[in-house]
Order: structure tokens, then C-alpha cells, then sequence
């Protein structure tokens, strides 16, 4: 089977990876030849993402690129904890969600992507596909003209994916969430380390992670209803945004440099996820945030891959990759707009949060989240690496 794998970030690199592990002949176009594109700033992989790693080949690499951090602190703007619980697993899991720069997870996944077999054509983008009926695959077409017929076309293209667009041209586009992120690294600071700490101040939600090197890893994500002007976004300017906050105060005026800003987006429910011979993976058909986009685009690569091994046809894998990823992605996002309207409400609800919060995390986080950190995804390649 011969696949083309249009954008080569984290979903697409992943998928690269599972399908050759069933035996496809795999061709991965993407943009950017550097790993971390356009964006340079940090994420995390929950425990859900790290075991979608390990038949993929590469969870312990991805693990010495980054470090585990056990535990997650949800403070008020006063200062006061609202919630003290495991990072991005459950209590008692001995694997724990790591952080690491978005690059070194592309890196490490695009490397092993290259060791399995796969090809990686950098300075290319995918701009099209029609149904090619003699050969029974998918024509796929570049920005520089060329076109190549295929088994399959997978649109790993993120949050603005060219490949949504050819399955359904009226498929839902991005929009601004009322949310603009700014991070940046500090130093200096004694912080705890293995924590990740989310303040929720007035002007949004503030993030900062101490790293064992002693540096802060930090982001901003402002709450403001009209996008700003990103080429005026200045450490100043947000240091006026926290002003009430003094930890985050403190963290902005210890760093020494900012990664390039970006803006939040949010995208409707996309109805089609693929016809006989296309499918999205990761953002292309559901970005999702709250520290769960790349964790469900490993997740959704591992799931194609198992689908088109055990399915008689590809259609028929397609159609099954929808059934066994569409109700969990649902919840995630639903899960992911409460986390966004948690760091854009305004007084009354900034209230009801802090209220409601702390008993939350005391007494429902574990059974509220056993769903998203212990899936089994019940799949063992047959093809080594």
C-alpha cells in the first residue's frame, strides 16, 4: 500500500511511523524543514500520548528528550491552591506526562520515521486530491505542480489543513477563542521542580514549569476578546496584563527570551473525517488543547495503523478509525472548552471557579479523568521497525 502523508509535525511523523509498521510504502511531505516550524515553545505528552509511543518505538527517546513532570498546581490570582493532583495521568501511575520542546518531539519522531523505512520530503506541501478511478487510489497534488496517485492520502496538516478542505470544501475553519499565547524561558528563579504550575489570573491563564537545569519554562495565555496585533505583543505589555499576579510578575521579569507568539484558535465539530481513500489525523480534524493535542494525534496514528491491519479494505479501515476515535475525541473536546472558559471568565465566574475548584481535584479529578489516562489502544505492530 502506498500512502503520502500530507504535513510532517507530530501527527503526520507518528503516522509515518505505524503504517510502516503494517508494511506501507510511506511518503511524508512537509513544509517546514525545520522541526519546529513556525513555533518554537513546549508541550507535554500525558500517559495516554507516552503509550501510544511505545509501539511506535520511540516512548524512551521521547522520554530522555524531555523530563517527567509527576505532579499539576492550579492556583487563583491571590495565590491561594486550588488543586494539587497528577500530572496528566492517575494517581499511582508509574509513568508520568513528560515535557519537552515541541521541536525535540518532531525531531525524535521524524528520526524514527526515517529509520522504519518512511520517506520525508521536506519544502513541499500537499494542495489537493481527486479520486483517481483507474488506478483505484487518490491523485494527490503539490504546490509546485506535481501530482502522485496513491493508496491513501493521511491529512496530518493541522489546524489549517488544505487536506479538510479537498474532503469537504465547507468544512468549518478556524476561528480566534478569545485567547492569545506568549512563552518564553526565565532564570535566576528557586522554584520547585517536577511541577507544572496554571495560575488563573485575571488576564488569563499563566504557565510555568521549573526544568531540572533550573530554567522556567513559562507561557502566558491572555484572555482578550479582539486578536492583537502579534508583532506588538512585548514582555511589558504582559507584565502590565499580570500586574495583580506576583509570581508570573516575577517569572516575566527573570526571562531572558520569548518564543515567537501565537494566537488561540478554535474549530467546529469537522463532520467529515474521510472518504474511501483520505483521512485526518491530529489537528486536521480536531485540535483540542488543555495539554491533549499531541497525546490524541499519537493516539489517532496508532489507531489507523491498527485499523488498517486488521480491515479488508481501506475504506473499510477508514470507516473504522472514525467509530474508534469520534466519541473520545468529543469528550476531550468537550473537556478542552471548559479548560478555555476557565482562563477567559470574567469576575463572577473567576468566583464560581475558585469556589468550585478545590473540590473538584479533591474528590472527583481521579474518576472525572480514569477515562482519558488509562484507554487501551490494544495494538501490537507485526512489523518491527
Amino acid at each position: 500500500m502506498k500512502v503520502i502523508v500530507a504535513g510532517g509535525g507530530v501527527a503526520g511523523a507518528a503516522t509515518a511511523i505505524a503504517l510502516r509498521r503494517v508494511g506501507a510504502e510511506v511518503t511524508v511531505h512537509e513544509a517546514y524543514e525545520d522541526p519546529a516550524g513556525p513555533v518554537g515553545s513546549f508541550l507535554s505528552v500525558a500517559v495516554n500520548g507516552l503509550r501510544a509511543l511505545e509501539p511506535l518505538g520511540c516512548l524512551e527517546e521521547v522520554r530522555r528528550a524531555g523530563f517527567a513532570v509527576p505532579r499539576q498546581r492550579m492556583w487563583s490570582g491571590s495565590g491561594r491552591l486550588l488543586g494539587d493532583v497528577p500530572r496528566g495521568r492517575s494517581s499511582g501511575d508509574a509513568l508520568h506526562s513528560v515535557t519537552l520542546m515541541r521541536a525535540d518531539l518532531v525531531r525524535v519522531l521524524r528520526e524514527q520515521a526515517l529509520r522504519s523505512g518512511a520517506r520525508v520530503v521536506t519544502g513541499t506541501r500537499v494542495t489537493g486530491a481527486t479520486p483517481d478511478t483507474g488506478a483505484g487510489g487518490v491523485r494527490v497534488r503539490f504546490e509546485d505542480g506535481g501530482a502522485v496517485t496513491a493508496d491513501l492520502l493521511v491529512g496530518a496538516d493541522g489546524l489549517w489543513s488544505a487536506t479538510r478542505r479537498v474532503l469537504d470544501p465547507a468544512a468549518p475553519v478556524p476561528r480566534y477563542a478569545g485567547l492569545y499565547h506568549v512563552s518564553g524561558v526565565a532564570e535566576g528563579l528557586d522554584l520547585e521542580p517536577g511541577v507544572f504550575n496554571m495560575v488563573f489570573a485575571r488576564g488569563g491563564a499563566f504557565l510555568y514549569l521549573p526544568a531540572p537545569d533550573g530554567a522556567v519554562w513559562w507561557s502566558a495565555q491572555v484572555a482578550d476578546p479582539a486578536p492583537p496585533d502579534l508583532a506588538d505583543v512585548r514582555l511589558e505589555g504582559l507584565a502590565e496584563v499580570y500586574r495583580h499576579e506576583r509570581l508570573p510578575r516575577e517569572i516575566m521579569a527573570a526571562s531572558t527570551g520569548l518564543h515567537r507568539p501565537t494566537l488561540g484558535h478554535v474549530l467546529d465539530a469537522v463532520p467529515v473525517w474521510h472518504d474511501d481513500r483520505t483521512v485526518l489525523v491530529g489537528d486536521a480534524a480536531h485540535p483540542v488543547g488543555a495539554g491533549q493535542g499531541a497525546s490524541m494525534a499519537l493516539e489517532d496514528a496508532v489507531v489507523l495503523a491498527r485499523e488498517l491491519e486488521r480491515a479488508a479494505s481501506v475504506p473499510a479501515a477508514l470507516a473504522g478509525y472514525e467509530r474508534a476515535r469520534r466519541l473520545r475525541v468529543a469528550r476531550m473536546v468537550k473537556a478542552a472548552l471548559a479548560n478555555r472558559d476557565a482562563k477567559t471568565a470574567g469576575p463572577l465566574g473567576r468566583w464560581t471557579r475558585d469556589l468550585v475548584m478545590p473540590v473538584f481535584f479533591r474528590h472527583f479529578f481521579g474518576r472525572a479523568t480514569a477515562w482519558l489516562y488509562t484507554h487501551d489502544l490494544d495494538w501490537r505492530p507485526r512489523v518491527g521497525a
